[in-house]
């Protein structure tokens, strides 16, 4: 269903040289003289790279609804990841190369959103906050505290973070999913 400036809104998706953007901010000039226009910040919905855009004012473009299903995530078996609705049980397969860096966040039986504009799927997001077990990392000492350095470590998932001396293998962690910073031991 096309769409004209005059619609435009934050957070509305739009086709546009054929890619997805989302619409982050959007200003109606009218000058003095010559034709009013419409000055825009655009994100890329795959990359999250943010364009200036101007358009003529009346400019038409495909509007593009977007929608997420949570979804529980059921297992990987190597080229693809394995989701189900829970209410309906309805289970999808996703490609290893789609899921991407999210993979390392993804633990059986965890919630993940899925995100799609129209019928395509566009990202897969974690929960904000996991709790993984510490699977690899250098034995903590006495005398370790808080404030001190940080470590390396490899989390269930294979995930690699960088955790408190404190931290032993074995351990659970919770992680920001957002930056892959330590939160807390659980």
């Amino acid at each position: 269903m096309p769409i004209s400036t005059a619609d435009f809104k934050n957070g509305r998706c739009i086709k546009y040289n054929g890619k997805l953007w989302t619409i982050t901010e959007f200003q109606h000039v009218k000058p003095g003289k010559g034709a009013a226009f419409v000055r825009t910040k655009l994100r890329d919905v795959r990359s999250g790279r943010v364009v200036d855009y101007t358009f003529n004012a009346g400019a038409k473009f495909d509007d593009v609804r977007l929608t997420s299903r949570k979804m529980q995530y059921l297992y990987n078996d190597g080229t693809d990841y394995y989701f189900m609705d829970p209410s309906t049980y309805e289970q999808i397969s996703i490609p290893t190369e789609q899921i991407g860096d999210t993979a390392k966040w993804l633990k059986e039986n965890d919630n993940a959103t899925l995100n799609y504009a129209g019928d395509e799927l566009i990202s897969v997001d974690p929960e904000m906050f996991v709790e993984l077990e510490v699977t690899k990392t250098e034995p903590g000492f006495k005398g370790d505290t808080v404030q001190g350095g940080t470590k390396p470590a490899t989390l269930e998932t294979g995930a690699q973070v960088d955790l408190p001396m404190y931290i032993n293998q074995g351990d659970t962690v919770q992680i920001d999913t957002r930056d892959g910073r330590f939160v807390k031991r659980i």
